[in-house]
């Protein structure tokens, strides 16, 4: 594969000193790492290899220099998600499988920026114990249930849109441990179940990590740090319908899985997306699936 125009390294090298200046105290010593890793990846200060031809006419030699192998590094990625598809396509049983989405609402999600550890927490755990506590109950599958989740906290719009994907075989253990017991054709759990159990949970175990003092806010947000108005903000999320989706995929579990794969180890703005660099900016693409056509994609 050709090697990009622009790289994200390229924009780092050049104005990263700048930027990190002109933001001090405000990146933290994590970011600087990954920012300096995806500088020096693949260059002479991490070191690298040399390959020579052995044949005295010729003598090519090619040099190969290390690579980062930080997660948030656009080029040391490949190899992982081939790894991580290989070992999850071994885990996969002989029955239909379904794709589950969790998505938290907007004003969740603003808040979830400046405390990700914790309600991301909340959302992986909410989502598993929405689909185990439902698929258990005899009115719905009667099963003890496993689910494989994946986390993503942006959308196709590089917008922040914290949501879990989950594939689920389509049935489960009994509860008894004696048989499997099948869901119905083309049809796991009701979405709308799904959906009102989930609200529940995360809306109890944000007041609960509220009340613990886990959660932090600033900006327009400070005055959340009240227990009333904390409660006032998420009372509107009581009643709202929040978005369940759980479909056959038509690929496959093994499409989806590629799919995920293309997430786990792949950061928001890679270096196929980036266009240009000038002293105006940088210009990326990325697309909107809610839109068609040419306009899908913008930059």
């Amino acid at each position: 594969m050709a090697r990009p125009k622009l790289e994200v390294a390229d924009i780092f090298r050049g104005h990263g000193a700048a930027w990190r200046q002109a933001n001090a105290g405000h990146v933290s010593l994590g970011q600087l790492k990954v920012m300096s890793a995806i500088e020096n990846c693949r260059t002479a200060a991490l070191g690298g290899h040399v390959t020579r031809c052995e044949n005295e006419n010729c003598a090519y030699t090619q040099i190969a220099y290390n690579s980062c192998r930080n997660r948030h590094c656009p080029k040391c990625q490949g190899a992982a998600a081939r790894e991580w598809l290989a070992e999850r396509e071994k885990e996969l049983l002989p029955v239909p499988y379904f794709h589950v989405v969790f998505s938290l609402p907007a004003k969740i999600a603003d808040i979830a920026y400046h405390n990700k550890a914790v309600i991301y927490d909340i959302l992986f755990k909410a989502s598993a114990e929405t689909m185990t506590t439902i698929a258990a109950d005899p009115k719905h599958l009667g099963a003890r249930i496993g689910v494989l989740s994946v986390l993503h906290t942006w959308g196709s719009a590089l917008n922040h849109h914290p949501h879990v994907h989950m594939i689920v075989p389509g049935g489960g253990i009994s509860l008894d441990g004696t048989r499997w017991v099948a869901c119905r054709p083309n049809f796991f759990l009701a979405v709308e179940v799904l959906s009102c159990l989930f609200r529940r949970l995360v809306l109890d175990k944000l007041a609960s990590a509220h009340q613990a003092g886990q959660l932090q806010f600033f900006g327009k947000h400070a005055s959340l740090a009240n227990v009333r108005t904390f409660a006032a903000y998420l009372a509107p999320l009581r009643n709202s319908k929040w978005v369940v989706y759980a479909k056959r995929p038509f690929g496959g579990p093994q499409e989806v899985l590629r799919y995920l794969a293309r997430y786990t180890h792949r950061v928001a703005i890679s270096n196929r997306r980036l266009v240009s660099l000038d002293n105006k900016g940088v210009t990326f693409k990325w697309k909107d699936y809610r839109l068609e056509g040419p306009s899908a994609t913008s930059r």
